[in-house]
């Protein structure tokens, strides 16, 4: 499976951006999806996740309220809505594929993992 981010950039504090991860195939969609990101020198840190039918979804503490995961009806694409954007969200964004169906917070759920897309937020 390869995945594929895009929409990262550059936005001002209190701004918005749109994250997409497109899977290559259509295995993904008995698979939880979900995002996180790496700040440098930091680890890498749970964002958001959604489960394979995509009505359940769970988000990290410091970006509930303000981020979103959505994905389309076949299930091969995820989206990250990020609004209010803060310069602490300033990182890299990575998509991956679970080995369940449930959302899940652990990086160890998460097998297939896509390139990464910068995002970064200034003051």
């Amino acid at each position: 499976v390869q995945l594929q981010a895009s929409g990262g950039g550059l936005v001002q504090a209190g701004g918005s951006l749109r994250l997409s991860c497109a899977t290559s195939r259509r295995t993904s969609s008995n698979n939880a999806m979900g995002w996180f990101r790496q700040a440098p020198g930091k680890e890498r840190e749970f964002v958001g996740s959604i489960a394979w039918r995509g009505g359940t979804t769970i988000y990290a503490d410091n970006v509930r309220g303000r981020f979103l995961i959505s994905r389309d009806n076949t299930g091969d694409t995820v989206h990250l809505q990020m609004n209010n954007l803060k310069p602490e969200d300033t990182a890299v964004y990575y998509c991956a594929v679970s080995r369940f169906s449930y959302a899940g917070r652990e990086l160890a759920h998460y097998n297939y993992w896509g390139q990464g897309t910068q995002v970064t937020v200034s003051s």
